[in-house]
Formats: structure tokens, sequence, C-alpha cells
């Protein structure tokens, strides 16, 4: 059983309903056990900043699925949602991340994991620590991540 953490992201329309909907489809996913989904954090966007608030999960999951399998059932949420890619880290109705995936390191044309920006992002990391604050990254653990990063722009809803 393959342990995974994604992230998940909204800011258009109802940003909790959408995060509802995409935990529901990940609940009722075949292969996919065990969620444990963070709490609900408002964050400030990043990269482009001319935009709404964010409101952030992860979450936690456990799954027979190969990491491009997974992959598959993550970009189904974002088009059964009706994500529509306009602006690079612009707003959208969901975004569904893969952050880890057991401790498999790969690089592709499709996937990289770990994310490669998860170590700069508070909107991944504190959540993640909600989940698991002994978590370890890559030898570091996600509380030592956490100190790099500036959180002040994460708040629990």
């Amino acid at each position: 059983m393959h342990k995974v953490y994604l992230s998940l992201g909204s800011n258009i329309g109802d940003p909790v309903s959408y995060l509802d909907k995409a935990v529901d489809i990940l609940k009722n996913t075949q292969d996919i056990h065990k969620l444990k989904v963070s709490s609900y954090y408002q964050t400030d966007p990043v990269g482009y900043l001319d935009q709404d608030v964010f409101v952030n999960i992860s979450v936690y999951l456990e799954t027979d699925l190969s990491p491009y399998e997974l992959l598959e059932v993550c970009q189904g949420i974002e088009e059964t949602l009706k994500r529509v890619r306009v602006i690079r880290w612009g707003p959208r109705t969901i975004d569904v991340d893969i952050i880890l995936f057991d401790d498999i390191k790969m690089t592709d044309d499709k996937l990289t994991i770990p994310h490669p920006r998860m170590h700069e992002r508070a909107f991944v990391l504190v959540p993640m620590f909600e989940l698991d604050d002994q978590l370890m990254i890559e030898d570091k653990s996600i509380e030592e991540l956490m100190t790099s990063v500036d959180t002040s722009g994460v708040r629990k809803l």
C-alpha cells in the first residue's frame, strides 16, 4: 500500500464546495483507502497575486494505484470540476497536486515527485504538518521545513 500526500486548492466560486467535491471523488475511487483530510486553510495567492485568496487542504491517503494512475485520478478530478488553465498559478476551481508518494523520487515530462516547489509553499506545508507533525521529507522534518517559509499568509478556517 503506497502512502501519499496530496495538496488541493481552490479560489473560484465556493472553494470549500469544490474541495469537498474533490475529496468525495477521492473517497469513492477504487484502490484509494484511509483518507485523512486536514482542516481548511485560507491562503494568500503565490506567484500571480491579482486574484482572490485560496482555500487549501492536504489529504493523506493509501493506495494501490501507481503514481501515473493516481495522476490520472487527480487530473480527472480537475476535469470533472471544470478546471481551466489560463494563467500560470492563476485562479482555479480546483488544483490537485501529488506532493509525496512513498519515498519515490522521479522526474519526467508528466510527473515530478516529490513536488518540486513544496519546500517553498506554506500553503502545502502547514496542512501537511497538521496531518503528521513527525513527517520526514528528504531527511528533513516537516517542522524544520516550515521554519524556512513565511506562514503568515496561511490561516485556519
